[in-house]
């Protein structure tokens, strides 16, 4: 709490931050699991140094058949629904902070947007000096649009965030793709494709040799660069970031509608979200995983630009939501019988610590894969790196909970909380305090 007098206070009268014993556990518990998936996901795709791979190096490592049944399960069941997960619960978590704020008759605007502006900051520096696949600038930026919801009625926005996730996957791409033919011709826009897709392919190479270097010097510049190579400048962009403002605005939903700080009493519609969602989530995402297989294997022979594999694309986002509400709605019903909850509360001080361990999960992976560290990069199969991020995450779970046995937050959270508050936040536990997880869900 800002000391009398501050200009924090002086701002934001009666703001304040988070205590712990405010904190739903269930929300805690479920970013854990969240940040589980998004480091599976990440580790696969980008600090493995797959994704910057030629493609016939790429498919030879998939080719035995584990690791073809690894590579199965992982775009059926984790690619893109953890980090759909995490984006919704950026968006309740923003949500219960202004309910809370509203019913002490305080404002939350100023001490919110300067809240981004500190994870602007961290997101800069972790892009530029860990890991370029940042998702936090992202978040920031997104955090100022939806901040322009927080008056609006839940019509407005369930119409925004159904017209976002599923209007956008389609347009943009269609855009992309025939924007430049209206404009220029056809043979114009082909030649920019392909100089574009060359440009990428040498980009890719230097970067991952860069990477593959024992100097953590020319690692972390190469990775710097591939930074500003690419943010800013793709016009994906555009999509991603109405993706995730659609994701935000379904957490803000569901939090105005106490749908998780109130479990038991929406029950049934949990259930119904969980069988829909999973029904969706397997047509859609199961489907096109088997046609883009079919594809690959010659038998469809669609061009990646073709208006089937943009309608293909598209149908992908709608799966992927549908497929993570599933997966909350099985969490949190699951998380009130008590046995799974003492199963399941175990990711409850990875999730209080989300942002420390998500920073954590970069550095230690780059580490294990740059050429500095153990030099992995480009060299494991998708069973091996399955092994080495669950063991990460493994240790992760008990560090978390025996950092947050002597301090309140992390390390990390302390210094986002101490910017945005403009004071230095007490960190150490006070002699008798519980540790206390916080309020449950029910």
């Amino acid at each position: 709490m800002s000391e009398p007098g501050s200009p924090v206070e002086a701002a934001l009268p009666g703001a304040r931050p988070v205590e712990v014993s405010e904190r739903v556990v269930l929300l805690d518990a479920l970013r854990g699991f969240a940040l589980w998936g998004v480091f599976m996901s990440n580790s696969l795709m980008w600090l493995s140094g797959r994704v910057l791979l030629p493609p016939d190096v790429a498919k030879a490592q998939s080719a035995p058949w584990l690791e073809q049944v690894v590579g199965a399960l992982f775009q059926l069941f984790v690619a893109q629904k953890f980090i759909a997960i995490f984006s919704f619960l950026f968006g309740l978590g923003f949500s219960i902070q202004f309910a809370r704020a509203e019913a002490r008759g305080t404002s939350l605007v100023s001490l919110y947007r300067r809240r981004l502006l500190v994870l602007l900051g961290i997101g800069i520096a972790h892009a530029l000096v860990l890991w370029t696949g940042d998702i936090l600038i992202s978040y920031a930026l997104v955090g100022f649009v939806l901040m322009a919801f927080r008056a609006s009625s839940n019509r407005k926005v369930l119409f925004w965030a159904v017209g976002l996730i599923t209007v956008m996957p389609f347009l943009v791409p269609a855009a992309i793709r025939y924007v430049p033919v209206l404009l220029h011709g056809a043979e114009a826009a082909e030649a920019a494709v392909k100089a574009t897709q060359a440009r990428n392919l040498a980009l890719f190479a230097d970067t991952l040799a860069a990477l593959s270097s024992d100097s953590i010097w020319t690692t972390q510049t190469g990775n710097a660069r591939f930074f500003l190579s690419f943010f800013g400048r793709e016009y994906r962009q555009v999509q991603w970031l109405s993706l995730i403002l659609g994701r935000f605005l379904l957490g803000l939903l569901a939090g105005r509608l106490l749908l998780l700080q109130n479990v038991e009493a929406h029950r049934p519609l949990l259930r119904r979200i969980l069988g829909w969602g999973l029904a969706v989530g397997l047509v859609l995402n199961g489907t096109g995983f088997v046609l883009y297989r079919l594809n690959a294997a010659g038998v469809l022979a669609w061009e990646p630009r073709s208006p089937a594999m943009l309608v293909l694309n598209g149908l992908q986002e709608p799966g992927y939501i549908a497929m993570g509400a599933a997966y909350v709605a099985a969490f949190a019903l699951l998380f009130q019988r008590e046995r799974w909850r003492r199963w399941l509360g175990v990711l409850t001080h990875v999730g209080r610590m989300a942002l420390t361990n998500y920073l954590m999960q970069s550095a230690v992976s780059i580490w294990i894969y740059d050429g500095w560290g153990l030099g992995f990069i480009g060299k494991l199969p998708p069973s091996r790196i399955v092994v080495i991020t669950c063991s990460v995450f493994a240790a992760q779970v008990v560090l978390s909970r025996l950092w947050l046995t002597y301090f309140r937050f992390g390390p990390v959270e302390w210094l986002w909380r101490s910017l945005t508050y403009g004071k230095v936040q007490p960190m150490r536990r006070l002699v008798g305090e519980g540790g206390g997880a916080g309020v449950s869900a029910s």
